[in-house]
């Protein structure tokens, strides 16, 4: 696409998918005309990088839509000295919003080379304040202090308590928690050294995180 149709093609995002999904705040908004999305989407897939549809990265992984990126980081609402874990780097899009919003980025991928390509995405648009790490974190990534937001980027049937305990006191969280077609996005707040409170803000359907925590079902 030229540069004409992608600014068309990002105003009609914003303008038909993302404002009518109540994504108010101008700080997030302001991110998506800035930052192009475009550049972080693999080259078979740049033609559809303004869809409201997961675009596919390689190991069956995808990026989110983008209604579903603005809403997470407007229910997140990151402050300019905060930390954040993401769970899930994929292409370094979400990573490089979160990166512009807060101080510090630590985000974790399963996969290495699509680390490395977001690390190269990352730095074609000079976003530095990030630490990119490669590991399984399924089960939660206690490899720093407690931070202040954490985001999963992938489904979870069931969230495992690390996630919880790697949160600062008066930190939050978003996860997307269930199973298919039928998820919960929930905004979960540490409200003490034993208390959290839990928000469900809206449904949605994504891949499972790989290695994830499963139920116990029960079968006949």
């Amino acid at each position: 696409m030229t540069m004409v149709n992608n600014e068309i093609a990002r105003y009609n995002m914003i303008e038909q998918q993302i404002r009518p999904w109540d994504v108010m705040d101008d700080q997030v908004l302001d991110l998506l005309v800035q930052l192009p999305r475009e550049d972080f989407v693999p080259e078979a897939y740049k033609a559809m990088a303004f869809m409201d549809m997961p675009l596919p990265l390689g190991h069956d992984q995808c990026m989110m839509p983008p209604k579903l990126e603005a809403r997470i980081l407007q229910a997140l609402a990151l402050q300019p000295h905060e930390t954040i874990l993401e769970i899930g780097t994929g292409s370094g899009y979400f990573t490089a919003l979160l990166a512009r919003s807060c101080a510090h980025v630590y985000s974790v991928e399963l996969y290495a080379d699509l680390s490395e390509q977001a690390q190269q995405n990352l730095e074609e648009h000079h976003i530095h304040n990030v630490s990119l790490e490669v590991g399984d974190a399924a089960q939660g990534w206690s490899q720093h202090d407690r931070v202040d937001a954490i985001v999963i980027t992938a489904a979870l049937p069931v969230l495992p308590d690390q996630f919880r305990q790697d949160l600062k006191v008066g930190g939050r969280m978003i996860a997307i928690i269930g199973d298919s077609p039928s998820m919960e996005v929930q905004l979960i707040h540490r409200t003490g050294e034993r208390d959290w409170t839990t928000e469900n803000l809206f449904e949605t359907d994504m891949p499972c995180l790989v290695n994830a925590r499963q139920p116990e079902r029960f079968v006949l």
